[in-house]
């Protein structure tokens, strides 16, 4: 269905972008781990739904569409960037006047998993966040079921570890 600008589609869109748009962003900050990045992301993944918005014809899975064109579009860009990212076993050391060690639980949790790598966020995202199962993650990223297990087994690891050193931090 061919629609001018201001025509029924694009009013649904907009309504559905100003509802869902901060909860989407959220999660395009947890794949891209910054938020220039993330609204980078969010934008092109909301351009793939607007072309696509006649095809989605369950309003309960626009938000899945729009989250998988996030996913896909940012796999694109790590296949893309291959040669030039190089992923390091090293966590960077936190800042010792750093005042947010004192945050909730919750903030905790999510500067932790912002510190992965851009591939162990992803899965772990996917994982617990989406509540995918490893074939579904290894589908969707395009790996082999082992390589999901080991990157969840790494970022587990690293998540560990970040979580010892706070505890660490708070006690000494």
């Amino acid at each position: 269905m061919a629609d001018t600008i201001g025509g029924p589609r694009h009013e649904e869109f907009s309504t559905y972008v100003a509802a869902r748009g901060p909860a989407l962003l959220r999660m395009a900050q947890g794949i891209t781990g910054n938020r220039s990045d993330a609204e980078d992301l969010l934008q092109a993944a909301l351009i793939k739904t607007f072309f696509a918005w006649d095809r989605i014809a369950n309003p309960k899975a626009r938000d899945g569409y729009v989250r998988r064109a996030m996913v896909n579009t940012q796999i694109s860009e790590w296949r893309r960037q291959r040669l030039t990212v190089h992923p390091t076993d090293d966590i960077p050391e936190q800042r010792v006047d750093d005042p947010t060690w004192k945050s909730d639980l919750a903030d905790v949790v999510h500067r932790a998993v912002d510190r992965l790598p851009e591939r162990q966020r992803a899965t772990v995202l996917l994982r617990y966040y989406e509540d995918m199962t490893e074939a579904q993650i290894a589908d969707r990223m395009g790996v082999t079921i082992g390589t999901v297990k080991s990157t969840l087994s790494r970022a587990v690891a690293k998540l560990r570890l970040d979580a010892d050193l706070t505890i660490e931090r708070t006690t000494s």
